[in-house]
């Protein structure tokens, strides 16, 4: 029997073997999305053992281990870290047929060359050995950005970060990948918690030296973060949001409920749409200023479970696919700044596969032939990420669109645990192209389709957004 995680994984067809081993395996990865900690490259981060790296923020294996009954001592709590290594090792043969079983062989093979199966037995013996190589130099977090020819790594970003590691990275000689910051001006939409909103601003008084005592003042303030982020190498936006804001109103209006909050008076939900929807305008205006690329994530319901959110905060693995109407106003949105000739290029992504055909569609209607690919459906997120779903969007795009436009994947992750995920990716892509080859779906003709992989894998991602790639 061949081993589980062997050379023509998930590969159906010789062409899709030969796709991925000739085409897609070694192209290099620009991970324009994910959320890397800053100081951890440009530090170097040492890891201290594989429960550090393997287990640490990753929400994904938490929601695992709890579903499996684990105790959450055991997976934030102040369990030691064998202890919690161990519990997950127990949960792994529980996730058969979750992408977590595939996920996690490819990480143990391809960092730490460990091919046995994971569980309860083997356990003792993967830790002592990935412990040894985590020792090692090439184990560091630089070491591990090389290992898997990362050119690119763009983290997310507060408006009101200074990006100290940011600077750091980009002077120091030993960080080979160049590291950009994203701009995510999430907390300036959330007007409607006056106590956390007014803080924010008067954070970003201070990083900015701009006065935010007034609605002109705060898009300054705005404005000059967005230039240091640009002058930093980014080249992205993002937003966090459960539907596109459509209440638009003029500064005038959003002005009068901004000395409201400022004032520390509540503002009413209505109010707090009307000001994100003018904000997200004049985002939207900055980006395209400066030919950026907005991304826009869509459709999450975030921290449903009250007790657990007061006791272990956001990002700790309790938020879910939303239902939320997403059409209408995603169009009301592009189509506002398409009317003032500054819509900037766009990246959609969507947590509800019921908007798959929706959002490859509403990417169509804004294709304008200035730019190839210029509003893109984006690559499977969050729950989609997985061979399912990045098939069923990869089929919508494909159907609707231009598959051969499209910009890739992406690891939205934590982990530097997590680049296998490309090669996820890469292996579903080229069984996906290659299986279509083999039942006569597309022509027999290699020079027609392996330039399209290749560029899916890494060209188109190089060319869109415009970053500065180290040699």
């Amino acid at each position: 029997m061949p081993k589980f995680i062997h050379e023509d994984f998930l590969l159906q067809s010789e062409t899709a073997k030969r796709l991925y081993h000739e085409v897609a395996k070694d192209e290099p990865i620009i991970d324009y999305h994910c959320h890397l900690p800053p100081e951890d490259v440009a530090n170097d981060r040492r890891f201290r053992n594989l429960a550090d790296i393997w287990l640490g923020g990753d929400h994904y294996k938490w929601r695992a281990l709890r579903t499996n009954g684990i105790d959450e001592s055991l997976i934030t709590g102040d369990a030691g870290d064998y202890d919690k290594f161990l519990a997950w090792c127990k949960t792994v043969p529980d996730t058969l047929r979750n992408p977590l079983y595939h996920w996690s062989h490819l990480e143990m093979v391809r960092y730490f060359g460990i091919e046995e199966l994971i569980n309860e037995k083997t356990a003792p013996a993967i830790w002592e050995r990935a412990n040894a190589l985590l020792a090692q130099d090439d184990y560091s977090a630089n070491g591990i950005l090389k290992k898997f020819q990362v050119k690119v790594v763009c983290t997310t970003d507060d408006p009101t970060d200074e990006l100290l590691h940011h600077q750091a990275a980009a002077k120091d000689p030993n960080v080979t990948t160049a590291m950009y910051p994203t701009f995510r001006p999430d907390k300036a939409l959330k007007i409607d918690d006056t106590e956390a909103f007014n803080a924010w601003c008067d954070k970003l008084t201070a990083v900015s030296g701009i006065d935010t005592g007034s609605f002109q003042g705060l898009k300054d303030a705005l404005k000059q973060r967005h230039d240091f982020f640009h002058s930093l190498g980014g080249r992205l936006s993002d937003h966090g949001l459960e539907k596109c804001f459509d209440d638009f109103v003029d500064d005038a209006r959003a002005a009068s409920i901004f000395d409201h909050a400022r004032g520390g008076s509540q503002v009413a939900p209505e109010q707090a749409s009307e000001f994100a929807s003018n904000l997200m305008v004049y985002f939207g205006q900055l980006d395209a200023e400066k030919g950026w690329t907005k991304q826009l994530h869509v459709g999450a319901m975030r921290n449903n479970n009250t007790r657990l959110f007061k006791k272990l905060g956001p990002d700790t693995g309790f938020d879910s696919i939303g239902d939320y109407s997403q059409g209408r106003a995603l169009s009301n949105y592009l189509n506002r700044l398409d009317l003032d000739d500054t819509l900037p290029k766009v990246v959609i992504y969507n947590l509800n596969p019921s908007d798959n055909y929706l959002m490859a569609t509403m990417a169509g209607n804004f294709q304008d032939g200035s730019i190839a690919g210029k509003i893109q459906f984006g690559s499977g997120w969050w729950f989609l990420d997985q061979k399912e779903a990045m098939e069923w969007q990869m089929n919508a795009l494909s159907n609707l669109g231009l598959l051969s436009r499209f910009v890739g994947m992406l690891t939205d992750s934590r982990s530097f645990l997590s680049y296998p995920r490309h090669e996820y990716f890469r292996r579903i892509l080229c069984n996906l192209i290659g299986n279509d080859v083999e039942k006569g779906l597309i022509p027999d003709e290699w020079e027609l389709y392996s330039p399209m992989v290749r560029k899916i894998c890494y060209g188109n991602a190089a060319n869109f957004f415009g970053f500065q790639i180290p040699a």
